[in-house]
């Protein structure tokens, strides 16, 4: 009898085991098949983005070994929401929107940046019905003129401008200009100059470069008046905890992944000629003018 229920509790023990071992194998399963996620800011519309990144997402996906995601979002402030709130474990951000992103998120760091960004350029744009035409210096008087940045966020379509205009007319850009406003991107920008709602703009270099090529630009309505002095921009950053997430090294292999990427394919969608290494103090410049104008507490 003792025998017997030795035996049961034996066969009891080892159901246990199994289950435990099989909701250990289902819960490793899991953990290896949890989707990765990334975004990048909208500097241009979502059906570009879309296009852009999703290529991205499947390289990254095969590169890495793990399910890879591209999440659009509607503007910058919703990549830096999404970021923080762990919605997204990457993001391609600009400049100004990767330093609010790493604020709000412990030891979260810029792994990488297109090799053009280290010294990136905005140009100022303006319909030629001004008569304004390119010159080393901006227009000595634009009061009569309206002037339209891009998002409130961006740093080529607002942040470096809006320092450079401060800068060079000492006052703010409402005391500067007629009107201004904020088209949301750089494409936006761009098309409202060359249609005349907005005598002059803020725009990307290498967003201009690119539909110019493309056709989008008619240069008999709207061209390059003014280039700035260089600053550092987009770059890649990566949260905090993404080793805990995915395993230990995983940020160091994301940023080799991408440091790698060579097909000129996929670096058309940035576009950049390729990537490099990037660190938070790169972005040191971008903090201080932020500060400076207010744009971060500090």
């Amino acid at each position: 009898m003792e025998t017997m229920k030795i035996g049961v509790k034996r066969a009891i023990l080892n159901r246990l085991l199994l289950s435990l071992s099989l909701a250990l194998s289902l819960l490793g399963t899991n953990a290896v098949a949890e989707t990765f996620t990334f975004t990048a800011i909208p500097d241009q519309d979502e059906t570009h983005l879309v296009q852009r990144f999703g290529k991205v997402a499947d390289h990254l996906s095969k590169e890495l070994g793990v399910e890879v995601k591209y999440m659009p979002v509607k503007n910058y402030s919703a990549a830096v929401t999404a970021f923080r709130n762990n919605q997204v474990q990457l993001a391609w951000f600009g400049g100004l929107s990767g330093v609010r992103a790493r604020l709000l998120v412990a030891n979260s760091r810029a792994i990488a940046q297109g090799t053009e960004d280290a010294h990136f350029r905005t140009h100022i744009i303006a319909n030629t019905r001004t008569g304004l035409t390119e010159s080393d210096s901006l227009p000595a008087d634009v009061r009569d003129y309206t002037f339209t940045f891009g998002s409130k966020g961006s740093t080529s379509g607002r942040l470096m401008p809006e320092f450079f205009l401060r800068e060079h007319y000492k006052a703010s850009p409402d005391e500067t200009f007629k009107r201004i406003g904020f088209s949301g991107d750089h494409s936006r920008t761009i098309a409202l100059v060359q249609s005349g709602a907005y005598d002059m703009g803020a725009v990307n270099f290498e967003v201009w470069k690119r539909e110019l090529a493309e056709g989008k630009v008619d240069p008999e309505q709207v061209q390059v008046i003014w280039t700035t002095p260089d600053y550092p921009d987009y770059q890649w950053t990566v949260r905090g905890d993404i080793d805990e997430k995915f395993g230990e090294g995983f940020a160091d292999k994301i940023q080799e992944t991408l440091l790698n990427m060579k097909d000129p394919d996929l670096l058309k969608s940035f576009p950049r000629s390729g990537f490099i290494p990037a660190t938070n103090d790169d972005y040191q410049p971008i903090l201080d003018t932020a500060k400076s104008l207010d744009l971060i507490d500090g």
